[in-house]
């Protein structure tokens, strides 16, 4: 029998990042935003914004591991100049709802309670992947409370045949073989589609079941919902407008996720005030594949107006 049948690499890794983020002056909370969801959340202590000065940063993740793992670079960097907000999407980590709701519109809302709920009026949100479609319902539902809006890495203009493209080349027959993969195989093509890198394609599969087992079968019945539940792309037509706000996109040159020419394109959808910066040599988490780089591009947009 394995070591890793003792010892989870997942499970000690988990508490690394949590020693990480709270070096970085974030405590684990929980609030009930209604009284039908409970968001968790990393954040400042209930008190801190009161003499805090510091703009507000909210981290919408993206689909997959709950918010800490995907932020990690980002809290330990930005956390010197913003009052970082980094919370878990409903059905991720402990959040939850007993709503039947399962659109990103959803999200959105429960993500702006909780702004509110926690005595937020203004903040600038970034966010990744699906975390970015979040975060561009927020910018357009809640103009007045959204400063600046930072999207990375999210196909918030697909069609329809973006999504069957994206099944020929994951060679999957549903979209939740994709995205909550349950076999080794599974993750593996998944790593593979969203990191340039070689290395993580040659883990056993021991490490890969390892992380299927603590990363992605809670709450499975209901993310498959919230994946069905997308209401973009839908169809051929584009439903998205131009936002009111500075926007800022990030894109790797080598995403498979959502190719890069859909950068090009939501640039141009957005409005005149959105910008686009392309990391090379990059997939589809530039926040991590270069984290650097993606850091210094989002400190240069948020800070450069003050």
């Amino acid at each position: 029998m394995s070591l890793l049948s003792y010892l989870s690499p997942t499970r000690f890794l988990e508490g690394y990042l949590r020693r990480c983020l709270t070096a970085a002056g974030l405590t684990l909370q929980t609030v009930s935003i209604d009284s039908e969801t409970t968001i968790h959340f990393w954040g400042p202590l209930p008190l801190d914004h009161r003499t805090d000065n510091r703009p507000v940063m909210l981290l919408l993740h993206g689909f997959g591991p709950s918010s800490m793992w995907q932020w990690r670079r980002q809290i330990q960097a930005f956390s010197p100049s913003f009052r970082l907000y980094c919370p878990d999407l409903v059905f991720f980590g402990d959040s939850a709802t007993s709503s039947t709701n399962r659109s990103e519109v959803f999200q959105a809302e429960c993500m702006e309670k909780l702004m509110e709920k926690i005595g937020i009026e203004k903040f600038n949100v970034v966010g990744t992947s699906y975390g970015g479609f979040v975060a561009y319902h927020m910018a357009k539902m809640c103009p007045e409370k959204v400063e600046k809006v930072l999207i990375a890495s999210s196909g918030i203009n697909m069609r329809k045949c973006d999504s069957e493209s994206l099944l020929q080349r994951s060679n999957c027959e549903c979209i939740e073989k994709v995205m909550l993969p349950s076999t080794a195989t599974e993750l593996r093509t998944l790593m593979g589609l969203a990191s340039s890198s070689r290395i993580v394609r040659m883990f056993p599969n021991a490490l890969w079941n390892d992380v299927i087992t603590n990363l992605y079968q809670n709450n499975r019945k209901e993310k498959v919902e919230l994946l069905k539940g997308v209401t973009l792309g839908r169809d051929e037509k584009l439903n998205i407008d131009p936002l009111s706000q500075e926007v800022l996109i990030i894109w790797g040159d080598k995403d498979q996720i959502f190719p890069v020419k859909m950068a090009y394109e939501l640039k141009e959808i957005l409005g005149d005030k959105t910008k686009l910066e392309i990391i090379e040599n990059t997939s589809h988490v530039p926040q991590i594949e270069c984290a650097q780089e993606f850091n210094n591009i989002v400190l240069k947009f948020l800070k450069g107006s003050q």
